[in-house]
């Protein structure tokens, strides 16, 4: 995918994820099943990946350059990073550390939660859009903490996915609530 592509499918993924979202009800958005998040909970989780992924597009280059380093191989397609994305899920990769999110404050509604994840993601575009080139997404790398070091082209390509697959996730728990 082009920068171009790519901002588009971000930007729909997004916006997807919201519509999914705002459709819950308030007590099924927040209702947390045995060892699973809540709605809001995977909500949560994706804004605090997506601010942390926000970084790589928005530190100085020569920050980005320092932490991560420079690519010495091309960029994975979308479909070999999901694919190395998968294969980390099915041998026991799961969110760990600052990413779990914590139980949610009674006093957070579901509007505020959904307004943070709305502003986080217009960041990751706005970034994208003004501070990073064609180029500078297949030269950087960045350190993930489940897939290792990856371009930031592929760190969009996660960005994208991992949405699409917490939507699924929270998808699934509506279907399971009202069938």
């Amino acid at each position: 995918m082009t920068k171009e592509q790519i901002i588009t499918e971000a930007k729909k993924t997004f916006t997807t994820l919201t519509t999914v979202c705002s459709g819950v009800n308030g007590q099924l958005f927040f209702d947390q099943p045995a060892d699973k998040w809540s709605v809001a909970q995977n909500v949560s989780h994706l804004i605090i990946s997506t601010n942390t992924s926000n970084l790589a597009y928005t530190l100085p280059r020569f920050l980005v350059r320092w932490i991560g380093g420079i690519a010495n191989r091309p960029s994975k397609t979308y479909e070999a990073l999901v694919a190395k994305y998968k294969q980390k899920l099915e041998e026991g990769g799961r969110a760990s550390g600052r990413f779990v999110p914590k139980p949610l404050n009674t006093s957070v509604t579901k509007e505020q939660l959904l307004a943070k994840w709305t502003v986080v993601t217009n960041k990751f575009i706005t970034a994208l859009e003004q501070n990073r080139s064609e180029t500078d997404l297949d030269k950087y790398l960045i350190r993930h903490p489940l897939l290792g070091r990856i371009t930031l082209r592929e760190l969009c390509y996660f960005t994208i996915y991992h949405t699409q697959h917490h939507q699924l996730i929270i998808e699934q728990r509506i279907l399971i609530k009202n069938p």
